[in-house]
């Protein structure tokens, strides 16, 4: 729902989660519905279509939270936060994107459509 807030409505969106019951309950597909996000959630054993949130997470591991010791989970939170907000998505360059930000190429994507 941050998202939605901070992003406006998609017009088209995919979401790509795990075998979670957090993902899989009835609650949580109604919301993707609501907001006409389209869920694909592969079978059991099958990661291809969570390839990239693992890569995302394994990232964020690496490059942020594998030596830090946190004293609160609103510390933890807040580190992964600044992490995701002001360095991953405005300034790190990916390859899968041509070497550009996810917030470059969001608004490059925005501004051809």
């Amino acid at each position: 729902m941050r998202a939605i807030w901070r992003r406006g409505k998609p017009v088209q969106l995919l979401h790509h989660p795990d075998q979670g019951s957090q993902y899989s309950s009835e609650d949580f597909q109604r919301l993707l519905a609501s907001q006409d996000i389209l869920c694909s959630m592969s079978r059991r054993g099958d990661c291809w279509d969570n390839a990239a949130m693992e890569s995302f997470f394994s990232t964020l591991t690496t490059e942020r939270t594998a030596r830090k010791t946190y004293v609160t989970r609103d510390d933890a939170r807040a580190n992964v936060f600044d992490y995701i907000e002001r360095f991953y998505n405005p300034r790190r360059r990916h390859s899968t994107l041509g070497q550009v930000s996810p917030d470059q190429l969001e608004i490059a994507s925005k501004s051809l459509g």
